[in-house]
């Protein structure tokens, strides 16, 4: 053992510049043993009955649903870095198995009893019209169409059409999609409608020039779509038609097409028909858009296109041209150092990002990023190369739950969103960047099962934590923004303490969207979500309610709860 020493020793002098590599390399090593060893073992949760914080300051008592907690780390001990994801949790539970797949056989009387039983299940999204016939030469849904010879599916066909804003989609031949406003033929027995989803056997895809037809229930209103233009209801005439509406036409052979191609060369951004004359606008205070009618009482043909609805003089149809409406598009940075930093805070996939593009619009000054995202920055978001501390922007993102750096802000806007679906959408962020989608061997892996027991719990704490250190808190739920968004805007513009102007505000509904919307074409056709998932996922939904109510605040909305 001596003499391998001295030999070792003699070359080293020999050879300093190796003998100080394996230092460096033996040091190397021992920091990493190190740093993994800080992330091992049991963390706790500051608040539970485990954490001796528990007992320190005003927040929320113990919950006993908290128990959700298991595997909690402290925020405390979070590594430093460029970006910081808040709490990470560990998962004692193993990963589902796989469903088993049922047998198909039958002839076209059962696979028919099939399909309308896969009908009845997504009811939620569309609802079966029935089996009708369909001519070549004579479409009976005359929008968009497309083909898939091996994968199409009724969900496939369905988001096709709803993301398009139609309101009926039909299968025909097993794997043609066929999208459209009006169903322009008669009705055709069921026992006509018999062929199998090219891509799911479960359920039927029409028959040879028979069409499966579903009226799409979510199809949003204010998507459905004529050519370029977006349709956004009928509405009652304006006491100051022509100031409001200040362009006009006769035009005695009237059509969509026409009315809106006249305000899109005027550069208006609404197109309206009112029976035989088109006006063109902007949404303001005399025409707000917010008081829809009924859209039977504009139920009256256009001269030239009898399947087109034109409005009349009393009842107005609206459009959506493809004008941009420059009121409310100039942005800059605050004009002087921000007195008080306003945090914009929400668990990764609650609609951050979204919220950011409308705040943006809203108030006209840039908002600001607690991170750096340079695809972002790219896009348009000029506040995400500021420091967050600089004072230039209006409000600061972050995902942060953790005491210290709650505690950084003076007060936030506490972004919301259902756990299923901001799960969803963080992991498709994750996989697939910020309007990407993960692939599918993602979902099916070992990834998702993974993600959900890492990502479920801190859904809740992040919230938990907002609410027991925030110092003062507007809590905004992601639904609320989207089904109500002149109010919701309204309150967080009030808490940024900038003036509403209410004109700006019309402005941004009709540039709500953005470039961060992700399209429906790629969503899963099946729910993700474990019996073991949902039972978790409920059990911290129940937490984060309690906590809203003890604050006096609003609870969840219903539709976080599973039916």
């Amino acid at each position: 053992m001596a003499k391998l020493l001295l030999k070792l020793q003699r070359y080293f002098r020999r050879k300093p510049v190796r003998f100080f590599t394996l230092l460096a390399l033996y040091l190397a090593a021992g920091s990493l043993v190190f740093l993994h060893s800080g992330f091992s073992g049991e963390p706790t949760v500051p608040g539970s009955p485990r954490s001796p914080a528990a007992a320190e300051g005003p927040g929320l008592p113990y919950l006993g649903v908290m128990q959700l907690g298991r595997g909690f780390k402290a925020a405390a001990t979070m590594p430093a870095g460029p970006r910081r994801h808040g709490p990470w949790f560990k998962s004692t539970s193993k990963e589902p198995s796989e469903r088993g797949k049922s047998r198909d056989n039958g002839g076209p009387r059962s696979r028919a009893l099939r399909g309308r039983s896969g009908r009845e299940k997504e009811e939620d999204r569309a609802r079966y019209v029935g089996c009708y016939e369909d001519n070549t030469r004579r479409r009976t849904l005359r929008g968009m169409s497309f083909f898939d010879y091996k994968k199409m599916t009724v969900f496939r066909c369905q988001d096709n059409c709803a993301e398009r804003g139609y309101l009926y989609a039909g299968l025909e031949f097993g794997a043609e999609c066929y999208c459209g406003h009006k169903i322009q033929a008669s009705n055709a027995s069921e026992s006509e409608c018999n062929m199998e989803c090219k891509g799911e056997r479960s359920n039927t895809c029409g028959g040879i020039n028979r069409l499966s037809i579903y009226r799409l229930e979510l199809a949003q209103e204010s998507a459905r779509r004529y050519g370029s233009a977006i349709f956004r209801g009928c509405f009652r005439r304006p006491e100051n038609v022509s100031i409001a509406l200040p362009a006009s036409q006769l035009m005695l052979n009237m059509s969509v097409d026409k009315c809106v191609d006249f305000c899109t060369e005027k550069e208006f951004p609404l197109a309206v028909l009112a029976g035989t004359t088109c006006r063109c606008g902007f949404p303001s205070t005399l025409f707000p858009l917010h008081e829809r009618e009924d859209e039977q009482l504009c139920a009256h043909k256009c001269a030239a296109e009898e399947f087109e609805s034109c409005g009349s003089a009393e009842f107005l149809l609206v459009y959506q041209t493809q004008v941009q409406d420059n009121r409310c598009m100039d942005r800059r940075f605050l004009p002087s150092r921000a007195k008080q930093l306003v945090a914009l805070a929400s668990f990764p996939g609650a609609g951050n990002t979204w919220a950011r593009h409308l705040i943006e619009l809203a108030t006209g000054f840039y908002t600001g990023s607690y991170y750096f995202d340079g695809s972002l920055y790219n896009k348009g978001f000029k506040g995400e190369r500021d420091h967050w501390r600089s004072g230039r922007t209006i409000c600061i993102k972050t995902h942060e739950s953790g005491q210290k750096e709650i505690e950084s802000f003076d007060s936030a806007i506490l972004l919301i969103r259902n756990p299923y679906k901001a799960l969803m959408a963080e992991f498709n962020r994750k996989y697939g960047g910020h309007i990407g989608f993960a692939a599918h061997a993602h979902w099916k892996g070992k990834e998702w099962p993974e993600f959900v027991a890492n990502y479920a719990p801190w859904w809740a704490t992040h919230t938990l934590d907002w609410l027991r250190y925030g110092k003062k808190v507007l809590v905004v739920h992601f639904e609320d923004l989207k089904r109500d968004l002149f109010v919701q805007l309204q309150r967080m513009v009030a808490l940024l303490g900038v003036p509403a102007c209410e004109d700006r505000l019309l402005c941004v509904e009709g540039q709500k969207d953005g470039n961060f919307k992700r399209s429906g074409l790629r969503k899963l056709e099946y729910d993700p979500y474990t019996p073991e998932m949902r039972k978790a996922i409920g059990g911290y939904i129940r937490t984060v309610d309690a906590a809203l109510k003890l604050r006096n605040l609003s609870g969840v909305p219903e539709d976080y709860f599973p039916r």
